[in-house]
């Protein structure tokens, strides 16, 4: 019996330990798509590709069984009936809108610029989404940890982008994960009502590769026919892997907030963001890019920042926070 806690402490280190790795292949993807729109030379066409093959991937395990193919297919007839309500439906169109900006700015930026703006963005979203009760039981007061967490949050992106401060083209490409960081905050709200209206999580990530890739597509065929833009796919066979890796850290971490729970979930894969986009930046940096120190040090910060911003407030006993850059289903 005396070496349950010794036990249960190595458990706990192994499974944070895993969480980094598995918070690692958010960073993974965004390179991975970062190479897509660059080799097509269309973040947008990236986008689809990326979206595309996540979406054929879901349909396969959600089409393959009679239960969750019903439940599927009635989703249509509950949205026009509103059954919840409709935006929730409509949750895919925040990670088209981090996707699209994976193929657009990462090859410009690198991945940590852009994972650091992606979390600070998250930081403040959570912030605001706890304050308007926004995929959460309860309101959450804006208590001074949180509000200094989210002025973090935007210290943070900040310093990623202050060796651009002379090119400001890059620092509009910075912007561009930023807003998809603080759109993020009520994707995990709209994609958990979906999977309680249909009784599967598995269909919530499906019918959230369906809007994104539908959204994307829409605006696309507007393109083609308006700018002359042509649809291409890559070449090489790696940049296909951008939507399974998405689908890999979802279901990794669906198992391991089991045995962590939100708080250490949260953070451990913010860190793993963190690290693995800090380690891909010195091994595969974006062309004539380099690491900087400040961007270094404004990792750290947007980490500190998401540590903060998720101590609860007086009026609740579960924070939901630092779950959100785990949870947010991308392409």
């Amino acid at each position: 019996m005396s070496t349950s806690p010794t036990r249960r402490a190595t458990s706990a280190v192994v499974l944070t330990i895993a969480t980094v790795f598995a918070g690692m292949l958010g960073p993974l993807q965004s390179l991975v798509n970062g190479h897509l729109g660059t080799a097509l030379g269309d973040g947008h066409a990236a986008a689809l590709v990326s979206f595309g093959t996540g979406l054929v991937l879901m349909l396969i395990i959600v089409l393959a069984r009679a239960r969750t193919r019903a439940a599927f297919f009635r989703l249509p007839g509950q949205l026009v009936r509103g059954e919840i309500p409709r935006w929730n439906f409509f949750a895919g169109l925040c990670g088209a809108v981090i996707v699209l900006s994976e193929g657009v700015t990462v090859g410009f930026l690198g991945v940590a610029i852009f994972q650091t703006s992606l979390i600070s963005g998250m930081v403040i979203s959570g912030v605001v989404c706890d304050r308007l009760g926004i995929g959460v039981p309860f309101k959450q007061a804006m208590s001074a940890p949180r509000v200094a967490g989210a002025i973090l949050a935007i210290c943070a992106t900040v310093l990623v982008v202050s060796p651009n401060w002379s090119a400001p083209h890059m620092i509009a490409l910075a912007i561009m994960p930023f807003v998809g960081g603080l759109l993020a905050g009520w994707q995990p709200a709209g994609n958990s009502e979906i999977g309680l209206l249909s009784g599967s999580m598995f269909i919530s990530i499906t019918w959230n590769f369906l809007i994104g890739f539908v959204a994307l597509g829409l605006v696309y065929v507007v393109r083609m026919a308006t700018a002359g833009a042509h649809f291409a796919l890559p070449g090489t066979w790696w940049m296909y892997f951008g939507g399974p890796l998405g689908l890999l850290s979802i279901a990794l971490m669906a198992l391991l907030v089991r045995g962590l729970g939100l708080l250490l979930l949260g953070l451990a894969s913010t860190a793993g963001q963190l690290i693995g986009s800090l380690l891909l930046e010195i091994v595969a940096p974006a062309a004539g890019s380099s690491l900087h120190l400040v961007t270094v040090l404004g990792a750290g910060v947007a980490l500190a920042a998401a540590a903060i911003a998720m101590i609860p407030s007086r009026h609740t006993a579960e924070p939901a926070v630092l779950a959100q850059p785990a949870e947010v289903h991308r392409g």
